[in-house]
């Protein structure tokens, strides 16, 4: 190796990155090796026990509808999709026609989506009994 292998202008960086992805991974080993030697398994059922004061502990079904899920996935969708349209309104006059065209494919592809989760009943609010 001569000194000229040395002299690419990133080559310090690709050096950082390696160095750094190889002490992340070290110290990642490291605290899990650690914490597995240090961590006391006779514990359990301290830590199922009910702390200073409260009802006692019973497992009860999980009876949160799937219905929220669903809820916070659409609005997210929207609320994404309505993130997109703030660039083309900045830009809207520079864009011209085409940009005002691909927006109103936009509009109706969502358009088209959002009817969907309706008539599928995504959007009605269903007691929980």
């Amino acid at each position: 190796m001569t000194h000229m292998d040395f002299a690419h202008p990133y080559f310090g960086a690709f050096f950082l990155f390696v160095f750094g992805a190889v002490v992340f991974y070290g110290i990642t080993v490291l605290a899990r090796r650690v914490s597995r030697n240090m961590a006391r398994l006779d514990t359990e059922k301290l830590k199922l026990t009910i702390y200073e004061c409260g009802p006692e502990v019973t497992k009860q079904p999980n009876k949160i509808s799937a219905h929220f899920y669903l809820f916070a996935v659409l609005f997210i969708l929207f609320d994404v999709e309505i993130i997109f349209m703030f660039p083309w309104a900045v830009d809207f006059k520079v864009l011209g026609m085409f940009g005002f065209v691909e927006m109103i494919l936009f509009v109706v592809i969502l358009t088209i989506g959002f009817v969907y989760a309706w008539k599928k009943g995504a959007l009605e609010w269903h007691s929980i009994k």
